[in-house]
């Protein structure tokens, strides 16, 4: 049979996102790291009075407006902020800007496995470095690697944990290639590496609006990092990358810090309610500083349990993977949603 396809695209499996019910659907919806709560009513403001001029003309290329905003949030110049259709568009073009047969793309796992498929699309040459039982980064071993690209997830999924930033410095001088560090959960977070694209110029920090902002459906995101690094990537983005839309959107949305920052206390404070509940059902908890646990039942039987809840109208998310078969990755929801998910457990478990 005839194939259309490079050797690696047929070869490869793809990214499989998390399940997407249909609008309307009732379900608990525990599963893709969404945030509970709604966007921030100035950026819903900018929906209701969108201009339809907006539609008809080109966007900026470089979204500059909602580059202003992240500058004024962040206190980085606007220079150092590269814009992208969600953080995956940042890790897609540094990829194909720094990646290729013969140059590595090195990440720890478990973590976000679109780092995999980025690789095999290229393709370039992956090295996966287990992480050990408590996290603990494998410096090492990721030097050793030499990739010319290393992804850090920072918190991580799915295991939520941060790796501290004195760790990721040391990681970033002594490597030779481009140090990652996704903090696409940063807002559920204690701490950020942000203060490293200062230090260091093959460092590049990527953010989302996706979970933080309750903007998963605008499709968002931005990367931070010195411009000589940012100059190589600017020739590989698609030449209008961010729509006009999402550019005042989330512009709005950036500039509403307050209502992001008490969105998060909230989920927070959830986060630790849930934590607490689950522990009382016997679940193995992390500790996660993200808006996600990784959770253990106590039978092992993750699997089953996934699929009870499904049956009884609640996604969460059951990974197939290699350290992660006998656990479960639940998002906080409202602590409506939390406590509906804990009555179910108490007939699984």
């Amino acid at each position: 049979m005839t194939s259309y396809f490079r050797p690696n695209i047929n070869t490869m499996a793809g990214y499989v996102p998390g399940e997407q019910p249909k609008p309307g659907t009732k379900i608990i919806k525990l599963n893709t790291n969404e945030n509970p709560y709604p966007p921030s009513p100035a950026a819903i403001a900018v929906l209701r009075n969108l201009d339809s001029e907006w539609l008809r003309r080109y966007p900026d290329p470089y979204a500059n407006d909602f580059r202003r905003a992240v500058s004024e949030v962040l206190d980085v110049p606007t220079d150092w902020i590269m814009v992208g259709n969600g953080s995956d568009d940042i890790l897609n073009v540094i990829i194909r800007a720094c990646a290729e047969i013969g140059r590595k793309v090195v990440y720890p796992m478990p973590t976000y496995v679109l780092y995999r498929t980025l690789a095999e699309i290229q393709p370039a040459e992956r090295i996966e470095i287990p992480y050990g039982e408590k996290y603990h980064l494998p410096m090492e071993e990721l030097v050793a690697a030499n990739g010319a690209v290393t992804f850090i997830a920072s918190p991580n999924s799915p295991s939520g944990h941060v790796v501290p930033i004195d760790t990721l410095r040391e990681l970033a001088s002594r490597l030779s290639g481009i140090l990652v560090v996704d903090e696409a959960y940063v807002d559920f977070a204690n701490e950020t590496a942000l203060p490293l694209v200062k230090e260091f110029e093959q460092v590049i920090v990527v953010r989302t609006l996706s979970k933080g902002y309750a903007l998963a459906g605008l499709r968002l995101g931005f990367g931070i990092a010195n411009p000589k690094l940012l100059s190589g990537l600017f020739k590989v983005k698609d030449s209008y990358n961010i729509d006009a839309i999402a550019c005042a959107v989330g512009t709005a949305a950036m500039r509403d810090q307050d209502y992001k920052n008490a969105c998060a206390e909230k989920v927070k404070a959830s986060r630790a309610t849930l934590m607490g509940d689950l522990k009382q059902l016997g679940f193995q908890i992390r500790d996660s500083q993200t808006n996600f646990l990784l959770a253990q039942p106590p039978q092992n039987n993750a699997e089953q349990i996934y699929l009870a809840l499904k049956e009884r109208g609640i996604l969460v998310r059951y990974f197939n993977q290699p350290g992660l078969t006998d656990k479960l990755r639940i998002t906080v929801g409202t602590d409506e949603q939390n406590q509906m998910l804990i009555e179910a457990l108490l007939h699984l478990v």
